[in-house]
């Protein structure tokens, strides 16, 4: 599974981890200096979200910022329990039938 939003497609970011080691020249020291660079990772926030996909209930994988924007139509909450099966709505009676 790639660490990747289903919707805006970010992924991650390369980046480098400096370690610095010194007194800063405006506290009296004679300046920090990089001992170290090491290469690392920046991976996006990701989230597991039930959501609506194609009127089809999924679980996908968002970045928190899809969900803030309203990128995301969450599936609506379940109202029946699992012990007992859903029950189907009663429709109301058609006026051909009536008459």
């Amino acid at each position: 599974m790639s660490r990747k939003c289903d919707l805006t497609g970010v992924g991650s970011i390369k980046g480098s981890h400096i370690w610095r080691s010194g007194k800063a020249k405006k506290k009296g020291g004679i300046g920090t200096h990089i001992t170290a660079i090491t290469k690392r990772r920046f991976f996006p926030n990701l989230q597991r979200v039930k959501a609506v996909v194609d009127g089809e209930v999924r679980y996908i994988r968002v970045t928190a910022k899809a969900i803030k924007q309203g990128l995301v139509t969450k599936a609506p909450k379940r109202r029946w329990s699992k012990n007992q099966p859903a029950t189907a709505t009663a429709t109301a009676p058609t006026p051909a039938a009536t008459a």
